[in-house]
């Protein structure tokens, strides 16, 4: 819960300030984590508006990103970042 909180605290953070919130999301267990505990975190913190989030979601595999192996598959089967813009595939990762 800790990490969650964390993660919206400073999405509320970036998006009060006019912007959009940049996170890095790799997957693993880090997947069923946020699965679980974001969205009740995200409840907490209305002003974490996840539809002003661009999330990159890091990969070490070669599999497409529609994949749902892929880190960004993981996530978008588990829901684990609810409303979240996804970085474009072919983006680049240090603009």
């Amino acid at each position: 819960a800790e990490l969650a909180r964390l993660v919206t605290e400073a999405a509320a953070e970036a998006v009060a300030s006019g912007g959009r919130f940049t996170l890095g999301l790799s997957g693993g267990s880090l997947v069923a984590l946020l699965a679980r505990e974001l969205p009740p975190a995200l409840s907490a913190a209305p002003g974490a508006d996840p539809s002003r989030w661009l999330v990159a979601f890091c990969d070490e595999r070669l599999v497409p990103p529609e994949h749902p192996e892929s880190t960004g598959g993981a996530y978008r089967v588990s829901r684990g970042v609810p409303g979240a813009v996804p970085v474009p595939a072919g983006a680049p990762s240090n603009p």
